[in-house]
Parts: C-alpha cells; structure tokens; sequence
C-alpha cells in the first residue's frame, strides 16, 4: 500500500496493491494493520455502496458534524465518476479549500482517503457508477449535513454540468447559511 499526499491537510490518495496472474486480479481494498501504522482510522463501522444508473449524476456536498463528524475511504468499482471534498475544518490550513479526482474502474487499487470534517460529493462520468464506501464512523442521521454542490464561496469546478440530482441535494443550503447554523462546528 503506498499513500500519496493531496493539497489539502491530512487527506491521502491510498494505492492498494494488486496481484496480477492469469485468472485476472486481486487487490485488498482495505488494511487494518496498514491503517493503523500510518495513524489512520483503522476500524472500520460499516461499508456502503452507491449505484448510480446515469452519467451526470451528482451526490453532495454531504458530511456529518461534531460530535461525530465522518472519515471515509472511497473507492469506485464500476464506472467512473469526478470525486470531491472540502475542507470544512476551522482549525486547518486547507480550511474551505476543495480536492477534486478521477475514480474509475479502471484504476481498482486506488481510493481516496477523506478524514473527519471533509465534506464529500461526486458526479459519476459514465452510466453504471458504483461507489464503494468504508465508513470509520457510526452513522448519525440528526448530525448530517450538506451545502450545495456549486456554491460560489466554495467554487468546485465539476467537468460538466450535472444533469441527475436528487431534491435532496438540490435544495440544499449555500454554505455560508450553513456556516452560521453549525453550533458544534467540526474538529
């Protein structure tokens, strides 16, 4: 497992191996040993996944606040999509600054690691995306939150317009309403 830096503090492309002979492949998509070697969570609570029928698609911009904000390792099976966070907290250098990349099926051993107080969003790039999600955090749905995916105080620059989102995420808030209703903040 190799871990590469992003731009943004504490956040880390993982690169998993992959063992490769004539059947096909085999890649471990998550170590609890490699995790907690590098200081990372290591003890996973729950795996997800998100199925997404059309290209365009958009998911977030979602995270959970204090006391439980979420980390996550995630990590695209099928498909392809343009994966983003954002740094929501406070305290840290990247604070308010965006991380965006290509997941894609073609690349199984890479994945991306978002720790606590990111938010999190993608917009799949062909039909048939799936998103694989490792979860570190029990699941709080009073403590979930969101901003909309093209805020300008923000200002994510997706590859292409979005053409699916859910009412959910289409009536979320601009982040500066948010900004002012979150009273725990995040770590």
């Amino acid at each position: 497992m190799e871990i590469e830096r992003t731009p943004l503090s504490d956040c880390h492309i993982i690169h998993f191996s992959r063992q490769i002979d004539a059947r096909g492949s085999f890649t471990r998509s998550f170590d609890y040993s490699e995790f907690l070697n590098l200081g990372l969570p290591h003890t996973v609570d729950h795996t997800a996944e998100a199925f997404n029928k059309n290209s365009l698609t958009l998911r977030g911009m979602h995270f959970q606040e204090s006391p439980m904000p979420d980390a996550k390792l995630v990590r695209c099976t099928s498909g392809a999509a343009f994966d983003v966070i954002v740094d929501l907290r406070r305290q840290s250098p990247t604070f308010k600054q965006w991380y965006g990349l290509v997941l894609s099926e073609n690349d199984l051993n890479k994945a991306l690691y978002v720790p606590a107080g990111f938010a999190h969003g993608y917009l799949t790039l062909r039909d048939e995306t799936t998103m694989s999600y490792h979860l570190f955090t029990p699941y709080a749905a009073e403590l979930q939150r969101g901003f909309r995916f093209d805020d300008p105080e923000i200002g994510i620059e997706w590859p292409e317009a979005p053409l699916v989102i859910a009412e959910r995420d289409a009536n979320l808030p601009a982040y500066s309403s948010l900004d002012r209703e979150l009273t725990n903040g995040l770590s």
